[in-house]
């Protein structure tokens, strides 16, 4: 049973053979890459902790103090839900756009509002902390946004850092997405799958 947030496409070229997958729907949601190392890492520790409470909560609950089980039980909840949320934090594409989901706030751009997709130099936040070093980032322009670009991608974040192929063929992907279902997509691109990466477009 294939899980949607740790699920992507295909795996670029391990295999030889660009076979859909079951699940291989444009009308749903996907991330077009898989989560990083640093990522599944926090994620992990996360549920780790979240076992630890749920057993807590039982030795509690066994002990006849209903009301600190219960206050223990909701806060492993808390726990479970932020180890959850850190695995969906990223980009996602569907056909009907992209969607760049955050800790705290999701944003949707349909395609028909991209005005540009690029990657380009500049600082990026290592880990997604304040600190900022140089690095490459896939930027987004909207139609009547006055030009302010939206960050989809760094080669610093949780999910490639170090790992500067995987972010070039993630970039590749999205923007491929972009060139498929863009406003400036063409009829024979529109007609053609979207490449799993190995191909690099710029839009």
């Amino acid at each position: 049973m294939p899980l949607p947030f740790l699920t992507a496409d295909r795996a670029y070229g391990a295999d030889g053979d660009d076979l859909a997958l079951p699940f291989d729907d444009h009308d749903q949601w996907r991330r077009p890459y898989r989560p990083g190392p640093w990522r599944v890492a926090a994620a992990a520790v996360a549920l780790l902790v979240t076992a630890f409470m749920l057993l807590a909560t039982l030795v509690i609950a066994l002990a006849g103090d209903a009301a600190a089980a219960g206050t223990c039980a909701g806060a492993a909840a808390a726990v479970l839900l932020v180890a959850l949320r850190l695995l969906r934090v990223g980009t996602w594409v569907s056909r009907e756009g992209v969607r760049r989901v955050r800790f705290f706030r999701t944003v949707t751009v349909p395609w028909s509002r991209v005005a540009s997709m690029r990657t380009v130099q500049q600082p990026v936040r290592w880990l997604g902390l304040p600190r900022t070093v140089q690095g490459q980032a896939l930027v987004l322009v909207r139609h009547g946004a006055d030009g302010e670009p939206m960050t989809l991608l760094t080669d610093h974040n949780a999910d490639f850092l170090a790992r500067v192929e995987a972010f070039d063929r993630a970039a590749d992907t999205v923007e491929a997405w972009n060139a498929e279902y863009g406003p400036h997509a063409g009829p024979a691109v529109a007609a053609a799958a979207v490449p799993a990466g190995r191909t690099r477009v710029r839009a």
